[in-house]
C-alpha cells in the first residue's frame, strides 16, 4: 500500500472534535508526518541536519505528504480556520522541519480575506527570535506562490525595525519579490543594506549583498 493511501487511511480516523483543537491537529500531524518516508533509513541523517539548522526535528517527510496533510486540514476546516490560524503559531513554536514547511502551506492557502489577517503580519508574530534563512524562505515562497501580494514597503520598514529576525524576514521577502518582478521602494532598499547579518560567506549576506545592488 502506498504511503499517500496509508496516510489517507489514518487522518480518515481522526475524531470529527479534533478540529477544534489545534493542539490536538498539531499531534494529529506529528503522527502523520513519518507516514510515507520510505523506511526512515535516513533518519539519523535527517535528525543531524535538523539540529544544525535549528530544527527540534527533522524526518525527511516528502513534500507530497506535507501537502497532502495541508489539504486534509482546510478540506475539515470548512469554513471555520480559526483554529488553523492557532495552529501556525503553535507549529513554529514546536519548530520540527515539517511543521514549519505546514505552517508554510497553511498560511499560504488560508482564507486571508474571511479571516481578516495579513499573512504577513502572522508570519512575523510566529517566528521565533532566531530562525534559520531556509525556514523564513519556505513561508515567503509558498506565499508568493499561491498569488499573495508582497509585504508592503510600510510592513517592510517596521520588520526592520523591530526584531533581528524581523529585518532578516525583510531582507529575504524583499529579496524573493524582486526575483518575482514585483517593485520595492528604493526607501526599503536603503534599510535593507543596513541589516546585521552573520560574518563570512552567509546566505543572508548573500542575500543582503544582491539587494544591495538595486540601488541606483
Amino acid at each position: 500500500m502506498s504511503g499517500e493511501r496509508i496516510l489517507d487511511g489514518f487522518l480518515e480516523e481522526q475524531p470529527r472534535r479534533s478540529h477544534r483543537s489545534h493542539r490536538s491537529l498539531a499531534k494529529i500531524v506529528r503522527e502523520a508526518y513519518p507516514i510515507g518516508v520510505p523506511a526512515m533509513i535516513m533518519k539519523s541523517s535527517t535528525d543531524r541536519l535538523g539540529t544544525s539548522a535549528g530544527y527540534s526535528f527533522h524526518l525527511g517527510t516528502p513534500d507530497e505528504i506535507l501537502r497532502r496533510i495541508a489539504s486534509w486540514l482546510i478540506t475539515e476546516a470548512g469554513d471555520d480556520q480559526r483554529t488553523l490560524w492557532k495552529l501556525i503559531p503553535f507549529l513554529w513554536k514546536r519548530h520540527g522541519r515539517e511543521d514549519v514547511a505546514l505552517s508554510a502551506l497553511l498560511l499560504a492557502n488560508l482564507d486571508h480575506e474571511k479571516g481578516g489577517v495579513d499573512p504577513w503580519v502572522v508570519l512575523a508574530s510566529s517566528i521565533n527570535s532566531k530562525e534559520p534563512a531556509e525556514a523564513l524562505l519556505l513561508s515567503i515562497e509558498e506565499a508568493l506562490r499561491a498569488g499573495h501580494d508582497v509585504p508592503s514597503d510600510e510592513l517592510l520598514k517596521s520588520w526592520c525595525d523591530g526584531r533581528l529576525v524581523e529585518s532578516h524576514l525583510a531582507l529575504i521577502s524583499t529579496f524573493a519579490a524582486i526575483n518575482a518582478g514585483r517593485e520595492i521602494g528604493s526607501d526599503v532598499i536603503n534599510l535593507l543594506v543596513m541589516v546585521k547579518v552573520p560574518d563570512g560567506d552567509s546566505l543572508l549576506g548573500r542575500i543582503r549583498d544582491r539587494v544591495a545592488a538595486r540601488i541606483p
